[in-house]
């Protein structure tokens, strides 16, 4: 069961004291004058209080609470004053209690009359005894508080789990649900959604939204690559995640080298950069030239300068790239690079 903390937001100052009036018959020649009282003069929660008794106004006994102090917060001070005739003999049971309340300021404001029984209505009800009449007077302060501020139960929130989109993308290529575009790649068949593939590729997107003879097709013959390759590509579209380039092994920086062009050719920027990140790493002068075909004909500038850079620094090096396959290959796509080359080996003969 949950514990419940009880806060007080209010507070009361009150004093409760009996008046008796003795020589009641003698107020029978007042009148019905408003001006004439007998007062009871009270000190309650530090301020000063009277209360005016009217035994004969308009033929009915009354009672009125004057304020004779001055607010201590310059606010209207709230009082209530309540009474009841008591048989002090103990034979009749207190009357009804009555009760007027205000708001007062200093000489500014007294409650209203309360209106407590009619003299015919007295001396009838047996209050009234040995010519003397005794009042059971209660006034009550309403004391200002301090503003309560109640601190809000920290309930802690859930973590914010981290975004899963690539697991649901991943699954429907899976699922091959909702296909509508068949590729045919080296003699596999892959299946997708053009959607999907026109969000991720500018080139999808001409294709299958644009002027192109795919726009209404749903098979399309990719040429000039190989199947893994495009089920890697297809995978980094759905998901973006790239394979683990992490290993050394021969396959894998294959993989990137031909990811890498499939990456330019379908306007894939951030695989091809991470692609041209693995092939930067190493010193493997045996894939150094068909690496920098790649860069010279994909426009990867930083990946171009940072082999150069490597195979000219040294004569050994230089001399290792100048008798490999992929020179060969290099030579024949990208003279320009080849140039570079020479030069560098110019320069270091001369040093």
């Amino acid at each position: 069961m949950e514990d419940v903390c009880t806060t007080s937001i209010t507070d009361a100052a009150r004093l409760v004291q009996l008046l008796k009036i003795d020589g009641y018959c003698a107020t029978n020649n007042i009148g019905s004058s408003s001006s004439y009282s007998i007062e009871s003069r009270w000190n309650v929660d530090g301020y000063d209080w009277e209360i005016c008794i009217y035994l004969d106004l308009q033929w009915s006994v009354a009672l009125e609470l004057i304020f004779r102090s001055r607010s201590r917060t310059n606010n209207y001070v709230r009082a209530n004053l309540g009474c009841r005739l008591v048989d002090l003999k103990g034979i009749l049971t207190p009357s009804e209690q009555k009760t007027v309340s205000g708001e007062f300021m200093y000489d500014s404001h007294h409650s209203s009359k309360l209106m407590l029984m009619k003299r015919c209505d007295l001396e009838a009800s047996g209050y009234l005894t040995d010519d003397a009449l005794t009042l059971e007077c209660t006034i009550t302060v309403l004391k200002e508080l301090p503003v309560q501020t109640f601190p809000v139960k920290q309930i802690p929130m859930p973590a914010v789990p981290s975004s899963n989109l690539h697991e649901h993308f991943g699954e429907l290529l899976q699922s091959e649900k909702g296909v509508d575009v068949t590729f045919l790649v080296s003699g596999q068949t892959f299946v997708a959604h053009k959607a999907v593939l026109a969000a991720r590729s500018p080139v999808f997107m001409a294709q299958f939204y644009g002027q192109m003879m795919e726009k209404r097709s749903h098979r399309v013959e990719v040429k000039d690559m190989e199947a893994a390759v495009f089920k890697t590509l297809l995978r980094f579209i759905y998901t973006d995640t790239a394979p683990d380039f992490s290993q050394q092994e021969e396959e894998v920086i294959t993989m990137a080298q031909h990811l890498l062009a499939a990456a330019d050719r379908y306007g894939l920027d951030r695989l091809k950069l991470i692609c041209a990140g693995r092939l930067a790493g190493g010193n493997d002068v045996n894939t150094v030239a068909t690496t920098l075909a790649l860069a010279e004909q994909h426009n990867c500038s930083e990946l171009k300068s940072r082999w150069v850079m490597f195979i000219v620094k040294t004569p050994a090096v230089l001399d290792a790239v100048l008798k490999t396959e992929g020179y060969k290959h290099l030579l024949a796509s990208c003279p320009s690079v080849t140039d570079l080359f020479v030069r560098g080996r110019k320069k270091t003969k001369r040093k």
